[in-house]
């Protein structure tokens, strides 16, 4: 099972200073968050995609996936690919941050990068109902 999976993180969210509702009381991975289950994971993913665009002004897929996964860590332009692939967008297209539908499609694909493996829609689906 794959970290991500392990630390209910499927975003393989990075530890800060951020409090995020559903973390394990005892943060035992020195690098990323963990939470209590998989919901808490997808809510984490899905409300720092929608900061991305509130705070820092991110429009296109390749806006999010280049600040979710910077070059000097990743394949970021490999990244953009797969997830507009699941997606079935193109690398300009500008997601509706409120919308469900996009936003769990998107969640999920950044899941199946990170992960290996397809995510659980309903854990997703949880995730967003948590906003």
């Amino acid at each position: 099972m794959s970290r991500g999976l392990r630390n209910c993180n499927p975003g393989n969210i990075r530890i800060t200073k951020d409090k995020w509702q559903g973390l394990r009381a005892n943060q035992e991975d020195k690098s990323f968050f963990q939470f209590t289950e998989m919901k808490w994971g997808y809510r984490a993913l899905i409300r720092t995609l929608q900061n991305y665009r509130l705070k820092w002004g991110c429009q296109t897929i390749a806006d999010f996936i280049n600040r979710w996964a910077p070059a000097t860590e990743n394949n970021t332009s490999g990244y953009i690919s797969r997830v507009c692939r699941e997606m079935q967008v193109p690398t300009s297209y500008i997601p509706d941050i409120n919308d469900m539908g996009t936003m769990c499609a998107f969640a999920a694909a950044i899941s199946l990068v990170e992960n290996g493996v397809p995510a659980v829609m309903a854990d997703i689906e949880e995730g967003w109902r948590l906003l």
